[in-house]
């Protein structure tokens, strides 16, 4: 697990002058902010200022990061934070349970919590089992239920929504459970367990509800929003720029059509890969190649399960074109990890995770176009995305370079994300930004970049565009519909051609994207 960035802002009672710095933050935040965090805490700091406790054993330890542990399974064990007041909001948590003390314990976040007694509650049982539930004065009634698979030893996201009577519970985005129940109006947040130890971590609470549009951001239409369950993983049609019917083909269908390999070792990936016509590649296991390997066109290549991964090298795309490449583990590429280049076009590249390549995890460049990257996981990767390799290569890339780029979690990677020269246009939407510390996106040489309905938490610089980027000239990047917490302003510039023009799309509340983007982006998830 990544180190994750601390913050608490909102109401929580430790005392006026951090009740006063807490004000002038959000308040700094609300000209970009198109949605607020009422409190979040990673506890990269240390401690749990701010977190009240009752029953249990409760510390703040490290498992690859900082995070809250309750290590007690004798009793019920509980910890609250955040106001009283609280009434209409969304709070999310990250929680790895570590052992059930019996059967039919279980581990939980808490919302409107009136005290360690009182409070509506979603519980993740060790009978396989998740329940919405609320507590009045320790008597417990189940609201709603459904199966889902319970272990310890694996982190799972649980998220409460509160609206006026009606409440919502989801596991990793899906599982959705809803009631409809009026016992408490307000309350704090919290986590519990009941005869369980766990771990738990990246505690977020916004003011944004599932199917709510949330304020625009100003001169900025709102984003079109959603009110069905959060979004799922791609259930294996291509969309973006990869559907569009264009240069003789109809959408990206991969090696339909074709039959199926499945690939174990470097000789069998590399002889499947260069293969004339439409094949089916079931990637199995780790397969070490070295630099980058040409893929010839109508390729599925799709890794089988959780532990696929191509390891040393990375895939290259020379006049390529309707290649799927999907649940792939890359790592320590020893250049690019994907390239797409020289006119290639209707690639889709989703539910991959990068992993420490030596140049880019992504480089779509030299006239390449008619490409969908969803749904991927950039974990700590320097040079994420680059969309145009050079300032002088105007007459192969000005009319192509045209992207869709959406679902990625940029986590804790650095920059380029994508960085964009002449494409256009390129459409970034429904992204999750964390902890870029150099930059989100960045449009140059007159690129047209439409970002939009993302979410970027502690990025100092969200989008780069009037001004340039390095020794490239400027380009042209229109921001609605985004939320910016804990980050910079986002630089805008110009106008930008509509991708609705080439292709159909409705965008997801991106309040929700910290909770739904890492539950369903990288492997395994398809």
């Amino acid at each position: 697990m990544s180190p994750r960035r601390r913050s608490r802002t909102g109401w929580a009672a430790i005392g006026a002058a951090a009740l006063a710095c807490a004000l002038a933050a959000t308040m700094s935040l609300a000209a970009a902010a198109s949605a607020a965090t009422l409190y979040s805490d990673d506890f990269e700091d240390g401690d749990s200022a701010g977190w009240s406790t009752s029953g249990g054993s409760w510390s703040v330890g490290t498992d690859g990061s900082r995070v809250l542990q309750q290590s007690g399974t004798s009793s019920d064990a509980r910890a609250r934070a955040g106001s009283a007041t609280w009434t209409d909001y969304t709070v999310s948590v990250r929680v790895k349970p570590t052992a059930f003390n019996g059967s039919n314990r279980f581990v939980a976040v808490l919302a409107r919590a009136q005290s360690a007694t009182s409070y509506y509650y979603l519980a993740l049982r060790s009978a396989n089992v998740v329940e919405l539930k609320k507590l009045v004065g320790g008597a417990s009634t189940t609201l709603a239920s459904t199966s889902v698979p319970v272990s310890t030893g694996t982190w799972v996201t649980l998220s409460l929504q509160v609206a006026g009577s009606s409440l919502r519970g989801t596991v990793n985005g899906g599982s959705v459970l809803t009631a409809t129940d009026t016992q408490f109006a307000t309350g704090q947040v919290g986590v519990a367990t009941y005869y369980a130890g766990a771990a738990f971590d990246d505690v977020t609470v916004t003011d944004a509800v599932v199917g709510s549009p949330s304020p625009s951001t100003p001169n900025s239409p709102s984003p079109s929003t959603s009110a069905s369950p959060p979004p799922q993983p791609p259930a294996g049609q291509a969309d973006g720029f990869a559907s569009v019917t264009a240069l003789g083909l109809n959408g990206t269908t991969g090696g339909v059509g074709g039959p199926t390999v499945t690939v174990t070792t470097t000789a069998g990936l590399l002889a499947a890969i260069d293969t004339t016509g439409p094949l089916v590649i079931r990637v199995q296991g780790t397969i070490n190649i070295t630099s980058k390997q040409g893929v010839r066109p109508n390729k599925t290549i799709v890794g089988v399960g959780t532990t696929a991964v191509v390891n040393g090298g990375g895939f290259d795309f020379y006049r390529s074109s309707n290649v799927i490449v999907r649940n792939i583990r890359f790592t320590n590429a020893e250049d690019d990890a994907i390239n797409v280049g020289q006119n290639s076009h209707h690639i889709w590249l989703d539910h991959n995770e990068f992993v420490n390549p030596v140049d880019g995890s992504i480089d779509i460049v030299r006239g390449a176009e008619y490409v969908t990257v969803s749904w991927n996981w950039f974990r700590g990767t320097d040079k994420s995305m680059l969309i145009g390799h050079s300032d002088g290569a105007a007459a192969e890339d000005v009319g192509h370079l045209k992207v869709s780029i959406h679902h990625n979690y940029f986590d804790g990677s650095v920059q380029r994300h994508p960085r964009v020269r002449f494409g256009e246009p390129v459409h970034v939407y429904n992204n999750y930004f964390r902890a870029n510390t150099l930059y989100g996106v960045a449009s140059t040489m007159n690129a047209g970049v439409l970002v939009e309905g993302n979410y970027f938490s502690g990025v100092p610089f969200p989008c780069y565009s009037a001004g340039g980027y390095a020794d490239s000239g400027p380009g042209r990047l229109v921001q609605r519909g985004n939320i910016f917490v804990g980050s910079g302003p986002c630089e805008v510039s110009g106008s930008v051609t509509e991708p609705s023009g080439f292709y159909a799309y409705t965008l997801d509340n991106p309040a929700i994207l910290p909770t739904t983007v890492p539950a369903g982006a990288g492997v395994g998830r398809i």
